[in-house]
C-alpha cells in the first residue's frame, strides 16, 4: 500500500491506461447478466417506474435491465456484447456524454468517476443529461490514505475524503439521501498482490481464473446492501455506493 494516489497522469494517460487494462478484460470475459448483483433489488425496483435510464460504463457488469436502458461505455469488446443481448449500447464517455439535455429518469455511473482526471466535468455532464428530480447512483473509493498498487494498476486516478465527494455532488446539484458499503475487492492486500503478479506476468491463467472461478464466487458469496440515511460511517469503509437526488 503507498500513502497518497500518485495524480500525475493526464486525461490521456489515464483514458490509455483504461482502455488497455478494460479492453482485454472484457474480450476475454462474459456478461453477467444484472440481476445477480446486490443491486439489482433497488434498480429493479427504480427502473420500473424510470422510462428514460443511463448507465454509463458499464463494462460487461452492467446494473440496470437491459432491456430499455441506454448504455455508453468506452470499450468496444462491452459495446459488442451488448450489442449480442440486444441491448442499446453506444460508445462515449461520461466526459463528453452523446445524449441531450435533461433526458434521463435515473443514472447509474459506477467504478468511473475515479478513473477520469476531470471529475467536475463528468459529473457535470451527468447533471447535463438528469432530469429535475432523477436519481443518480454513483460508487466511489474512499480515503486516499487507503490507496493500494491495485488502484495504479487499473488505472484509478484518485480516491476521495468522504467530505470531499459530497462537496463535490452538491456543487453539481446532486444530494446523497442514501448510502451503502459497496464493494468485491477482497481486503486481503497479499492476495491482491498475488492477482496483480499474475495479471502482469501470466494473463491468460489469470483471466481463467477470474471468469471461471473469482468472479462467479464474487458474485455468488455478495452481501446484501444495508442502506442508511447519508454517509453514515465512513471509516474504514474502502468503497460506497451513493443514491443521489438531482435538484
Amino acid at each position: 500500500m503507498s500513502s497518497q494516489p500518485a495524480q500525475t497522469r493526464n486525461d490521456s494517460e489515464l483514458i490509455r491506461a483504461n482502455r488497455g487494462f478494460y479492453e482485454s478484460l472484457w474480450a476475454e470475459s462474459q456478461l453477467i447478466d444484472p440481476d445477480r448483483f446486490n443491486t439489482w433489488p433497488l434498480l429493479s425496483e427504480l427502473a420500473a417506474n424510470a422510462p428514460h435510464r443511463l448507465e454509463v460504463a458499464p463494462g460487461l457488469r452492467p446494473r440496470m435491465p437491459l432491456d430499455g436502458t441506454c448504455f455508453i461505455d468506452l470499450s468496444h469488446a462491452a459495446l459488442h456484447r451488448l450489442h449480442q443481448r440486444g441491448a442499446d449500447a453506444v460508445h462515449g464517455m461520461i466526459g463528453a456524454l452523446p445524449c441531450a439535455n435533461a433526458r434521463f429518469d435515473l443514472i447509474c455511473a459506477l467504478d468511473i468517476l475515479e478513473h477520469v482526471d476531470d471529475d467536475n466535468a463528468a459529473l457535470a455532464e451527468l447533471a447535463r443529461v438528469a432530469t429535475p428530480g432523477a436519481t443518480l447512483l454513483l460508487s466511489v473509493p474512499l480515503h486516499p490514505e487507503a490507496w493500494t498498487a491495485f488502484d495504479d494498476f487499473v488505472g484509478h486516478c484518485r480516491r476521495y475524503e468522504p467530505a470531499q465527494i459530497a462537496t463535490r455532488l452538491a456543487q453539481h446539484g446532486f444530494t446523497i439521501e442514501h448510502s451503502a458499503v459497496y464493494g468485491m475487492q477482497p481486503k486481503s492486500s497479499r492476495l491482491l498482490d498475488v492477482g496483480l503478479w499474475f495479471l502482469t506476468h501470466q494473463r491468460k491463467r489469470a483471466m481463467w481464473w477470474y471468469n471461471r472461478v473469482f468472479m462467479p464466487l464474487g458474485v455468488r458469496f455478495q452481501k446484501p446492501l444495508a442502506w442508511r440515511t447519508g454517509m453514515g460511517d465512513t471509516r474504514g469503509v474502502d468503497e460506497l455506493l451513493l443514491r443521489c437526488r438531482y435538484q
